[in-house]
């Protein structure tokens, strides 16, 4: 049973977060303040951390920076939770090393499926041979990709690119993310060359091509 450690100051939504995910299987611990919340991670490290931006005592892109330094934490999946709306905060947080990001307000059922997405995620849906989302089809094996039951033809770039995208399911993957893990940390070219990928990947995946969603500023999602 995964353990997850919630990081809220408001009281209201940190009951809320907690009933929904402990009605889900989950071990949840809650914490109002950074201060409580490190105390805590000296004794076990959680699965998955539900981190609210705006605390009392320390920014939540500043605790996110702190696990990310650290090798204990730094691979410990983190949703950060923000009131704030404007791109830029969402920027922040998934270049910082958050996973994945919810804006308040959100909806139990959303929170619930972004934290079993992360999960399933982190815990080796990358080693999977055969990727199934909607009408759409991979497999890693075979090298081959079908929409509705009819093969589509990709260059390898483009294979990737959806590849990506399938494994992170229900989850943004941010352009630098993208731009590292296919084109290499010494790739040069403008970002543009991710968005004229992504065009006619929709363009070849046909209407399936339609799942794949624009984040702006921040990155795609495929849903």
């Amino acid at each position: 049973m995964a353990l997850i450690y919630i990081v809220e100051d408001d009281i209201n939504i940190r009951e809320i977060e907690t009933f929904a995910l402990k009605n889900s299987g989950y071990q949840i611990r809650d914490f109002e303040c950074a201060s409580d919340f490190y105390k805590e991670l000296q004794e076990k490290l959680p699965n998955l951390i539900l981190l609210d931006v705006m605390l009392p005592d320390e920014d939540g892109l500043s605790i996110i920076k702190k696990l990310r330094s650290n090798s204990q934490t730094r691979k410990i999946p983190v949703i950060m939770v923000t009131a704030k709306t404007t791109e830029l905060d969402k920027v922040k947080g998934l270049d910082l090393g958050a996973d994945d990001y919810l804006t308040k307000p959100f909806g139990v059922m959303e929170l619930i499926s972004r934290v079993k997405a992360l999960l399933r995620r982190c815990a080796g849906m990358e080693d999977e041979k055969f990727y199934t989302v909607g009408d759409l089809q991979l497999d890693v094996e075979k090298h081959t990709v079908s929409a509705f039951g009819e093969p589509v033809e990709l260059t390898f770039k483009e294979y990737e690119l959806l590849r990506l995208l399938m494994q992170n399911a229900g989850i943004v993957t941010s352009r630098d993310v993208i731009m590292e893990r296919i084109w290499g940390t010494d790739f040069e070219g403008e970002s543009r060359t991710l968005d004229m990928h992504i065009k006619t990947l929709r363009q070849k995946l046909g209407n399936a091509g339609a799942m794949i969603k624009t984040i702006r500023n921040v990155g795609y999602i495929m849903e």
